[in-house]
């Protein structure tokens, strides 16, 4: 007998791939559904970005192998509303965006939910590398080099309810390849997507002069001592924590510190200047159990470093602070803050500030 309908969210790689053809092995009835995002024509054929046109053709196929419906819808205008913009918007305010966590936030679990409802759906699934429990409770994933908790922050718990993550207790990458193998789906050897999917290029700093053109302006880069040490074109072409590609010639090695919108400076300083404490956050959303005052978790400030201890303190109107007890480097505004007690996920926030 089917367990029910669930809806798979079908990027054309080899996660989503295998998401769905272990869900129809464990007895669901599968739809397939593949979101058009943006403009493909860019992006064709490039195979290393994750939403090229190339890429609907494949997950075409592999719905086509399974035999299971598959549709393909247009969200392009409020990807664009919703990812696209508030990406360029976010550089030009000097912050560094995570635009995967926008678009899981809004267009994927805001949007796709709508569509798994209509298709009478009692689950929506994706390929992330995260697991969930009843509760509903999130984990991270086995693998914890493949784990990407830290983009899924923002899911609520009436998202987790209805969520399924097949891929969550596989322990490598090698498995989901072999998954897709054994069903024979054209994408088993597919490469892993990299890029952004809307920057095939890699030019952020392009895109977001086309789309912000009277808002990127040169200014000065000055050190933390106040010393005015150059010029630069537009803060977008800077990010915390970043050494290269400064041209301020020799000398000791210097990074970026911050990145001071108002005033069009970019202020650069030793690696000690990197050092932050404590963070302040916006828009927490908070997953784990009713609490006050402070709590201790471990947090994450960039989807590649490791957790570290901190105390936590939610804070009224949705923001939070966060102590860290050992300094941390890079700490960048627009990136995420993500909460972790053990292999469970509390929730996060965006960093507003960091001293």
């Amino acid at each position: 007998m089917s367990k029910g309908r669930i809806v798979v969210a079908m990027s054309g790689g080899v996660d989503s791939s295998a998401t769905a053809a272990l869900l129809k092995e464990q007895g669901w009835d599968v739809v397939g559904v593949t979101l058009q995002l943006y403009d493909h024509g860019v992006a064709v054929c490039r195979p290393n970005t994750c939403c090229a046109g190339k890429d609907i053709h494949d997950a075409r196929a592999v719905a086509d192998a399974l035999g299971i419906p598959h549709y393909v819808m247009d969200m392009e205008s409020t990807f664009k509303a919703d990812v696209i913009d508030r990406f360029a918007e976010s550089y030009v305010q000097g912050e560094t965006p995570i635009p995967c966590v926008l678009c899981n936030q809004t267009v994927k679990f805001r949007d796709l939910f709508t569509v798994a409802r209509d298709l009478g759906a009692d689950a929506l699934a994706t390929g992330h590398y995260v697991r969930r429990e009843d509760g509903p409770v999130m984990l991270k994933g086995v693998d914890s080099s493949r784990d990407q908790s830290y983009f899924l922050f923002a899911t609520t718990r009436e998202q987790l309810d209805f969520l399924r993550f097949p891929l969550g207790g596989i322990s490598s990458k090698t498995e989901t390849r072999a998954i897709a193998a054994r069903y024979g789906l054209p994408v088993a050897t597919k490469r892993d997507s990299q890029d952004i999917c809307f920057v095939p290029d890699g030019d952020y700093a392009g895109l977001v002069s086309r789309l912000r053109p009277g808002a990127i302006e040169p200014g000065e880069i000055v050190h933390v001592d106040g010393t005015v040490l150059g010029r630069h074109q537009g803060i977008i072409h800077f990010t915390i924590g970043q050494r290269k590609g400064l041209g301020l010639g020799g000398g000791a090695p210097l990074y970026v510190v911050r990145l001071d919108a108002p005033n069009r400076q970019v202020v650069v300083g030793p690696r000690e200047a990197l050092a932050r404490t404590t963070i302040t956050l916006r828009q927490v959303n908070w997953l784990g159990d009713a609490t006050e005052g402070d709590v201790r978790v471990e947090v994450r400030v960039r989807s590649t470093r490791p957790p570290k201890p901190a105390t936590l303190t939610l804070l009224p109107g949705g923001g939070a602070s966060v102590v860290l007890d050992d300094a941390e480097e890079g700490v960048a505004p627009g990136q995420a803050c993500v909460f972790y007690t053990g292999e469970r996920v509390l929730g996060g926030g965006w960093i507003a500030a960091a001293q």
